[in-house]
């Protein structure tokens, strides 16, 4: 059981991973535009607190997050040329060894509050 959760935490850093990769191969003027905006709207999908199931719905609120992301990354992938993923992982890699920056996550989930609020005040 334990030797699954293990797994299973590989796996989420993997995807992690790979979602910093996609953005940042979006982001070489080497990829394609089709490859970019397919690159783009994965990377924004993962990282976004959005989902097209709303994860408090039981079980599918979480299988979307379980099967589009990594169908999603898989294909950005596979359609990139080798060298232009090779350069992206290695920023990649670059950036998860930086120290990480708690003011800037603050500022990023205040900025989301205040437009939730707002969005509520419209509403009423």
């Amino acid at each position: 059981m334990i030797a699954m959760f293990q797994k299973l935490k590989i796996w989420a850093q993997q995807i992690k991973s790979d979602v910093i990769t996609v953005y940042f191969a979006a982001k070489d003027p080497r990829c394609s535009w089709g490859i970019r905006f397919l690159a783009m709207l994965v990377a924004a999908y993962a990282l976004s607190p959005i989902d097209l199931i709303p994860d408090f719905i039981p079980v599918l609120g979480h299988l979307d997050d379980l099967l589009i992301v990594p169908a999603g990354l898989w294909l950005v992938i596979r359609l990139l040329p080798p060298q232009l993923l090779a350069d992206a992982r290695e920023q990649a890699a670059r950036l998860a060894n930086k120290p990480r920056n708690h003011v800037t996550a603050a500022v990023f989930v205040f900025t989301w509050l205040v437009f939730a609020v707002w969005l509520l005040s419209l509403c009423w």
